[in-house]
């Protein structure tokens, strides 16, 4: 390893910025991340431009008392492998000049390469491929948390987790363990106590700041061995000179194929046929996830990052409406409650506007529909430990409470919704006859919007896996909303049956010469024109990626139904 006088930091940088990778340049202000490239990098003096792409936020909110922090995140090179994320933060930053939509920071990395913390403890960064395994109890014997160490002190550590798994966190919550596994086995556990937390890099990790409390006798030396061989690796790494600089033994896998590396990667690997609505769609999903986090941890609600999604969503319906349902069936893979919210606030959008093209209330009926299951998120607690498993009659007695936990929350922050947003969040839940919840409200004091929020709902329900009950097809979830005309208003449910068909777009059809596809459009009759063909049954294990128009469709035969991708190992990624 060839060892340099220059600035260490800014080798690693080096290092990072020859792949593939992005930047993300975030501030405690705003969930609203910025992307930005880095130019100009001298290799002696850790200097470098930051260029950012900005579209109205104010560039002082990201730079604090002349300092930013960023996130370069390199995607992972394959399945088996883990995108790797790593955070460079205070980093001295003046902004020098503006154009239009983008702007030119000035930035100094500091000489070291170990930053000191408040405490005097030396934060050691797991840099170029240094990896180590962390595991959180959240509640004891009831929920654990998988993630991984991105940096570590005497004082405590940052860990890196799947956003999903953010939901039953929050600051200054004390968890009852944390264990820390290192390659070579060495493994070092404290309790700690959550200090920091926010979206981390661009797509779907968390970063979780953990402060080591109550640190046992025969464990301190376990943790300052730690320490100092992470010093020890991350210096060899980064090339410094001096200091018995040699590779730690902490850092060498015990077997090959006990890799670390292995632990579930997040990253997608998208087909070439992955339309490119859906990456708006996916970020609309981000968006909502960022905004829990916030006024969850944060004392201020992000209303400015709820119409963000908001309008995202109304010009992807307006730009291409069937792309845009077909991109929502990309949401299988987030969270229940993310999922939800964006593929009903999504037909619901759809529905209006094919309606009535300029609906002046639509926004605010939106905004509602995104945050109407957010209290479900918000209620997690060793009683309701996670929303993804069979719930006993308690904990969905529990979940019942999530309107009124999320109006609470709201009005804890001092934020007043629209009138229009306070009506879907009060009474998506409710039905005409007035079995709903949460006040049992009946057909007479509910709005339009409110009346198709809840057919929405309803055959979105059915038609998805949940609770451990398997979805219904599109027809019999139609018919069973037409069976209780008592609860669901009728004129409506035609409607939407009318526009969507009984092989809505996004759902996976089943072909009689034994293929599996996506229906991607239909036409007027509501007869599939378009599919992307990903699995012949006879050929289980093999993934076919082809998209096909109905002149092709003799080769798969001819449509026999709607099936339930989840019995077939079937996801969007292949």
């Amino acid at each position: 390893m060839s060892h340099y006088s220059g600035n260490h930091l800014a080798g690693v940088l080096r290092t990072l910025i020859a792949k593939e990778h992005t930047i993300t340049v975030f501030s405690k202000k705003t969930t609203n991340p910025l992307q930005g490239e880095i130019l100009n990098l001298d290799m002696d003096t850790g200097a470098f431009e930051l260029s950012v792409t900005y579209d109205k936020a104010d560039i002082e909110s990201y730079i604090y008392q002349g300092y930013l922090s960023f996130d370069i995140e390199i995607p992972a090179p394959s399945d088996e492998e883990v995108t790797e994320i790593y955070n460079f933060e205070k980093i001295k930053a003046q902004p020098l000049k503006k154009e239009t939509g983008a702007y030119e920071i000035k930035c100094q990395l500091a000489d070291a390469l170990f930053t000191e913390e408040t405490r005097g403890a030396v934060r050691i960064p797991l840099i170029l491929g240094m990896s180590a395994r962390a595991t959180l109890e959240v509640f004891p014997n009831e929920l654990t948390i998988k993630g991984r160490l991105r940096n570590i002190s005497t004082g405590g550590c940052m860990l890196d987790i799947d956003i999903e798994d953010s939901l039953p966190l929050y600051v200054n919550q004390v968890l009852p363990s944390v264990t820390l596994e290192f390659p070579n086995g060495e493994y070092f556990y404290a309790r700690g106590c959550i200090r920091h937390m926010r979206p981390f890099g661009s797509e779907g990790h968390a970063a979780l700041g953990i402060q080591f409390v109550e640190v046992e006798r025969d464990m301190e030396n376990a943790l300052f061995h730690v320490v100092s061989e992470s010093e020890r690796e991350a210096a060899y790494r980064a090339g410094v000179d001096g200091r018995s600089v040699s590779q730690s033994a902490v850092y060498i896998p015990r077997k090959k194929e006990d890799s670390i590396l292995k632990h579930a990667s997040q990253k997608s690997n998208e087909s070439p046929n992955t339309p490119p609505m859906v990456k708006g769609v996916r970020t609309i999903a981000r968006q909502l996830q960022a905004v829990l986090i916030f006024i969850k941890n944060w004392n201020a609600f992000p209303e400015e990052t709820l119409y963000d999604c908001t309008d995202s969503l109304l010009y992807l319906v307006r730009q291409n409406r069937k792309e845009f349902l077909y991109a929502l069936s990309f949401l299988r893979d987030q969270p229940e409650w993310v999922r939800h919210a964006i593929q009903v606030a999504g037909l619901l959008a759809d529905m209006v506007t094919s309606r009535d093209p300029h609906s002046p209330h639509l926004r605010e009926a939106l905004a509602g529909t995104l945050m109407h299951t957010m209290g479900k998120p918000l209620l997690m607690s060793e009683k309701l430990p996670s929303l993804k498993t069979n719930m006993t009659p308690q904990q969905k007695e529990i979940l019942l409470g999530h309107v009124d936990k999320l109006l609470e929350k709201m009005s804890e922050l001092g934020w007043r919704p629209s009138e229009g947003c306070l009506d879907v969040i009060q009474n998506a839940n409710e039905l005409l006859d007035g079995s709903g919840y949460p006040a049992g409200k009946t057909g007479d004091e509910l709005s339009e919007f409110v009346k198709h929020i809840s057919v929405i709902k309803a055959v979105n329900k059915y038609t998805h896996a949940r609770n451990g009950v398997t979805p219904r097809t599109p027809l019999d979830a139609y018919r069973w909303v037409h069976e209780h005309d008592e609860l669901y208003d009728h004129m409506i449910l035609t409607d939407y049956i009318q526009q969507y068909g009984l092989y809505p777009i996004g759902s996976l059809a089943k072909f009689s010469r034994g293929f599996l596809a996506w229906i991607m459009d239909i036409d007027n009759k509501g007869a599939p024109t378009q599919v992307h063909v990903v699995k012949n049954l006879a050929f289980i294990d093999a993934h076919i990626d082809t998209v096909l128009t109905s002149t092709d469709f003799m080769q798969i035969g001819r449509l026999v139904g709607i099936v339930n991708p989840n019995d077939h190992r079937v996801d969007h990624k292949h």
